[in-house]
């Protein structure tokens, strides 16, 4: 149905997803999803949890291939391997976490230099690939936008854990919600949330979802 002329595509900036209730359904549950994904950040270290979150990968790759008739290329099966074994190998070996008791020990880490210094790489890059890259190459090229995804999903970590952790303290009867940091990294989940859901929207409207 999206791909009639009289509907603007998300692959050309369109959002006449937004009007389909088969996407809602699936984005509702996506949400639910990641409201437990959210949960474990608050009470398991990042590093274990951000690479399992990459195994949704294979189911994704699993079902393109079961409901949309998709075909899973020997590159894709590669990638979905590559995804179990870098997984594996990331959680049994994972360091120790130090346990974080406030939303401004997580912000003390967040402003220290050589994060500071990761975030306005990354910024950077996003934007360039925005901009400059995304109308150029958009319609061939998948990678531009797995690229804006990646690098705002990598800056969503650290404000995602802040959260979690500020309403689990929160929940525990110390409040959190006191600190402007708490809000700060609120509006940057959201900020990122929104990012990532338009161009991965574009990227599976422009190219197959395997």
């Amino acid at each position: 149905r999206l791909a009639r002329p009289a509907s603007a595509q998300a692959g050309v900036g369109g959002y006449s997803y937004l009007y389909e209730p088969l996407w809602w359904a699936g984005m509702i549950t996506m949400i639910v999803g990641e409201v437990a994904n959210f949960a474990a950040y608050a009470f398991a270290p990042a590093i274990l949890v951000t690479p399992l979150g990459a195994l949704s990968i294979i189911i994704s790759a699993v079902l393109a291939d079961i409901m949309l008739k998709e075909k899973l290329h020997i590159f894709g099966i590669l990638g979905c391997v590559l995804c179990v074994v870098g997984s594996t190998t990331i959680v049994l070996h994972a360091p120790q976490e130090r346990e974080i008791e406030s939303v401004a020990e997580v912000w003390d880490l967040a402003t220290e230099p050589a994060f500071i210094f990761y975030a306005i790489i990354v910024l950077a890059a996003t934007f360039v690939l925005i901009f400059r890259y995304i109308p150029q190459y958009g319609q061939t090229h998948i990678m531009v936008y797995i690229g804006v995804c990646s690098l705002v999903g990598s800056l969503s970590v650290m404000s995602v854990k802040a959260l979690g952790i500020a309403l689990k303290l929160t929940f525990s009867g110390i409040n959190q919600l006191i600190y402007p940091q708490t809000w700060l990294f609120a509006i940057i989940v959201v900020a990122c949330i929104l990012t990532q859901m338009n161009y991965l929207n574009k990227a599976l409207d422009t190219f197959n979802t395997a």
